[in-house]
């Protein structure tokens, strides 16, 4: 199967919390700055969000930040893009694939896998899938903190990307959700 056949298969999913200056995290991939919007409705909607979810692709920086948490947060399989992580935590082994794969040949390999719905996680990550144009779907949740400087959601691009949205939703602790569907002709 054509990695442009994928489409009609695979989904791929941004789901995120971003600062009103565009940031996910701090300069040091802290997120300590965003604790204080959590809350049970949140949650919620991200144990709805990843129901659907097959397998979750991320970068070393992601992983290495969800390392330092106090339990394993998830319940999906999880690939490591990272062309220098090279092991992983024992207790992980069963949970978590390190691969060197880029976008798209990583879509190939997880199509051949079985999984069909992806949630892409991690700054850089996210920022390889949309060079590549491979995000269906964008979830952006907006915190209403401006934190000056950090790790950017979105960087430049050599081309532009139409996305339609399809909904928006006032969240608590002035939260605000939008959805974006990837516009193709």
């Amino acid at each position: 199967m054509r990695i442009h056949d994928l489409y009609s298969i695979m989904k791929t999913f941004v789901y995120v919390g971003v600062s009103l200056d565009g940031f996910i995290a701090g300069r040091n991939g802290e997120l300590d700055q965003f604790a204080p919007y959590e809350s049970m409705e949140i949650f919620d909607r991200y144990l709805e969000f990843i129901k659907d979810i097959d397998v979750i692709v991320t970068g070393r920086g992601t992983f290495q930040k969800v390392l330092s948490f106090p339990e394993w947060p998830y319940s999906k399989r999880l690939f490591v893009m990272s062309k220098t992580l090279k092991t992983l935590p024992d207790e992980l082994r069963d949970k978590v694939e390190i691969t060197p794969l880029n976008p798209l040949p990583l879509l190939g390999k997880l199509e051949q896998d079985g999984f069909s719905n992806i949630y892409v996680d991690g700054g850089k990550v996210i920022q390889s899938f949309l060079r590549e144009d491979r995000i269906d779907k964008l979830i952006i949740t907006r915190i209403p903190i401006l934190l000056g400087e950090g790790i950017p959601l979105f960087t430049t691009m050599d081309h532009s990307l139409s996305f339609t949205h399809l909904e928006t939703a006032v969240l608590a602790n002035g939260l605000v959700s939008s959805s974006y569907q990837r516009t193709r002709s």
